[in-house]
């Protein structure tokens, strides 16, 4: 029998769709300081979190491009803003920006210093910030470093100027128990970040098993696309 849903989705250009709209992801430029990142009218989505979260690999399963965010065997290797362009080649409709990871304990001190400072500067100044996903390990949960960083971000998440993403990633390595356990305390952490202006979403991640993939996409379209 004829599937409706199906003909019309035939009918959208895959660039529309959640899942090709994030297929056409695409180096842009990579900055040192918020200062050298170019002004833009576009949706900005940056991916934050540990060092050791699995950011990189998130980005890279989600974009299906092996080496758009070089996961790096050495944590922290990541030490500047990388933007990528994201919609039709000669007209993208959003950013990605690829933040350093952060709480790395091999990393110089001056480094750090240096990281964190780009990375607040971005956070709190960046105008066209529109949405912010946080990388955490679902077998660690929030870290206190990760909670710094909500805590960092919760002005602008609260009054619903930014919205929240939280994505537990290496979710295969979690029974369903385990998983549902994850997902609870994440729900109950997140609760204090929640108003009615504030857009805060969660989701179980594997880049093994692409599990989360499509909902991930959905949502990143959906911020843009409102």
């Amino acid at each position: 029998m004829p599937n409706p849903a199906a003909e019309v989705s035939a009918l959208i250009p895959p660039a529309v769709q959640p899942m090709g709209w994030a297929h056409t992801a695409r180096f842009l430029t990579t900055a040192s300081r918020l200062d050298q990142l170019p002004s833009t009218e576009l949706c900005e989505i940056a991916f934050v979190g540990r060092s050791n979260a699995g950011k990189s690999t998130a980005i890279t399963t989600l974009a299906q491009q092996r080496r758009l965010a070089f996961a790096s065997k050495t944590p922290g290797r990541t030490q500047h803003i990388n933007l990528f362009a994201v919609g039709p080649k000669d007209e993208p409709n959003a950013l990605w920006a690829d933040l350093p990871g952060y709480g790395y304990a091999a990393v110089e001190r001056d480094a750090k210093l240096r990281w964190q400072k780009v990375m607040a500067d971005y956070l709190e100044l960046r105008r066209s910030l529109a949405g912010v996903v946080l990388m955490v390990d679902s077998r660690l949960g929030f870290t206190p470093l990760d909670q710094r960083l909500l805590d960092f971000i919760a002005p602008r998440v609260s009054c619903g100027q930014v919205k929240l993403l939280v994505v537990l990633t290496k979710a295969d390595k979690l029974n369903r128990k385990e998983a549902q356990a994850a997902l609870q305390s994440a729900t109950e952490a997140l609760g204090a970040y929640a108003t009615e202006e504030s857009d805060v979403g969660i989701v179980l991640f594997s880049a093994l098993k692409k599990t989360g993939v499509d909902d991930l996409a959905q949502t990143l379209h959906s911020w843009v696309t409102g």
